[in-house]
């Protein structure tokens, strides 16, 4: 099991990377480097890299590891544990999540939602973008947590408690779909200079992106204080991995929070847009994991 275990960090260590190549995707407008044309690059295996071609295609490339990362994966916890261990679900939804996580891809691609499209139905894709990205990382998670010895989680057995993390839970993938509208109209429509009026805009002669650009810091403010509040209540307190998560969710959440305000003074510098959306993703996880060791069944590992 200690193999799967290795495996199943290494491919959630590799997912993220692709996150990231994502993000660098969308920041640099570099989406349509390949072309109308998936899962080859403008029509070959291997096109000429260079400016936009080699950033799209190296993160094209780097699903593709991915992809087989998860399915490496998924071989490994079905090999070496038995039928019933929550291992299994957690590599099911893994696998599930990349799959579709590749297919919103194709179609955002084939669909030329990419580069300066400020269309309705790229405002759509990006937010279940996003949200497709959240499960897949917390099916990973998941599925380290229940190789490290960690038991099947339960939420109906905690009343309130669980209730309050599930909707939190949901609060922070309503972060991460406003989080992605708002990178969308960053990239597309760049502010030249910092303006608080701007941010919240609402002239009904401006793009509908634009306008939808405050909804994100609110949400995200919101949210952020409520999970780092419900953490320091219910966890902070506790011994052991669950009050480290709760300590770890705390301190993410100042770090978002200072990271979101420098985003809005210096304009989303690019390297100050994938630190915000690593801080994110590690937030999440973190979340992820608080919540499976605050609700697993009792007893021994």
């Amino acid at each position: 099991m200690e193999r799967a275990r290795r495996i199943s960090i290494v491919a959630l260590g590799i997912n993220l990377v692709v996150i990231l190549l994502g993000a660098l995707v969308r920041a640099t407008g570099s989406g349509a480097g390949c072309g109308r044309s998936w899962p080859t690059c403008n029509g070959t295996l291997v096109p000429e890299l260079q400016g936009a071609t080699a950033i799209e295609f190296t993160h094209r490339a780097s699903s593709g590891i991915a992809l087989i990362a998860v399915a490496v994966m998924f071989w490994a916890v079905y090999r070496a544990t038995e039928r019933g261990h929550p291992a299994r679900t957690g590599a099911v939804v893994s696998g599930i999540s990349i799959v579709i996580e590749a297919l919103i891809g194709a179609v955002i691609v084939l669909a030329e939602w990419v580069a300066n499209d400020a269309s309705v139905a790229r405002a759509v894709s990006v937010p279940i973008h996003l949200v497709s990205t959240f499960v897949l990382l917390g099916g990973l998670v998941l599925t380290v947590f229940w190789l490290s010895g960690g038991r099947r989680v339960r939420l109906a057995d905690h009343g309130s408690l669980s209730r309050g993390w599930g909707l939190l839970a949901i609060g922070m993938l309503a972060i991460g779909a406003t989080g992605g509208v708002t990178a969308l109209a960053d990239t597309v429509f760049p502010k030249e200079s910092f303006d608080v009026a701007g941010l919240f805009a609402t002239d009904a002669t401006e793009h509908f992106l634009t306008r939808l650009r405050a909804v994100h810091p609110v949400v995200a403010t919101l949210i952020g204080a409520l999970a780092a509040r419900w953490a320091y209540r219910n966890v902070w307190q506790r011994s052991g991995a669950a009050g480290k998560a709760a300590r770890i969710v705390v301190a993410l959440v100042a770090i978002e929070f200072a990271l979101g305000i420098a985003n809005v003074f210096l304009l989303t510098p690019v390297w100050l847009s994938l630190t915000h959306l690593a801080v994110a993703d590690g937030l999440w996880m973190a979340w992820v994991w608080l919540g499976a060791e605050m609700f697993q069944e009792p007893g021994a590992g």
